[in-house]
């Protein structure tokens, strides 16, 4: 089973930029989207043999979740439960027969980190959200988690402790999901591969230096161990600021 996650920073420009090549090309199972910036209507995307669950921001333009999956879910569930953070599209739960799969877009802190507060108040009711889920089936986590978690996870650690993705508080919250039960699955395959990561800031030439951060995950939970076969990134699909990302499990 294969399933993909990728922030396409706009889905209709990312349309205009190869996305749907990349989707035919990778015939995934479930492919999970972030930051699609757009309202139901607002694009048509043929997508043969696949069904689709969008998670639409209130604010235009803004943030945006989707799901394409070739089998129907058991059950699909929008959004956090609060109220407090149910406006923004983030989060898409899918129930399938052997895991529920959540694709997540986690709130960035923003420069000056205006929003640290608020995300970690959303970083403690997503883990409880997932808790809740995992009592009934096992979860895969993927999506853009807006964290690169340790410092072999981006290119200029040093310089950047304490920005917005690479905060103690931030970091400590991604340690708490794995301490969870939920392995890094990239890192479960290559523990010690420096160089890969999955965002590049559009300055100072930073994709073509590979200054990158490692900030997009599949995490999967425990007891889903023995069926995780491989991780991928796929540094190589232009088109947005992020590249896909990729797991492959085998039951």
């Amino acid at each position: 089973m294969k399933l993909i996650s990728w922030n396409v920073n706009g889905l209709r420009a990312c349309v205009g930029k190869g996305f749907l090549e990349f989707f035919d090309r990778v015939e995934a199972d479930v492919f999970c989207i972030q930051e699609t910036k757009m309202q139901p209507g607002q694009l048509d995307l043929a997508l043969e043999g696949y069904h689709q669950y969008w998670c639409s921001a209130q604010k235009k333009g803004y943030s945006g979740t989707a799901l394409f999956c070739k089998e129907e879910p058991v059950s699909v569930q929008y959004e956090l439960p609060e109220e407090l953070h149910a406006s923004e599209g983030r989060v898409i739960a899918a129930e399938f027969e052997r895991f529920y799969l959540v694709n997540v877009y986690t709130p960035n802190s923003q420069r000056g980190l205006t929003r640290l507060d608020y995300r970690i108040e959303w970083e403690n009711a997503f883990l409880a959200y997932i808790r809740q889920l995992e009592e009934k089936k096992p979860v895969v986590i993927c999506g853009d988690m807006n964290v690169a978690h340790r410092e072999i996870d981006l290119k200029n650690p040093k310089t950047n402790v304490g920005n917005a993705g690479f905060t103690p508080q931030e970091r400590e919250k991604m340690s708490a999901l794995q301490e969870a039960g939920y392995l890094d699955s990239f890192r479960y395959f290559y523990p010690d591969t420096a160089g890969a990561y999955s965002w590049w800031s559009y300055m100072y030439h930073a994709r073509e230096n590979n200054a990158g951060w490692r900030i997009d995950y599949f995490l999967v939970s425990q007891k889903l161990k023995q069926f995780m076969k491989d991780a991928k990134i796929h540094s190589e699909v232009l088109g947005s600021d992020h590249c896909p990302v990729e797991l492959t499990l085998e039951f």
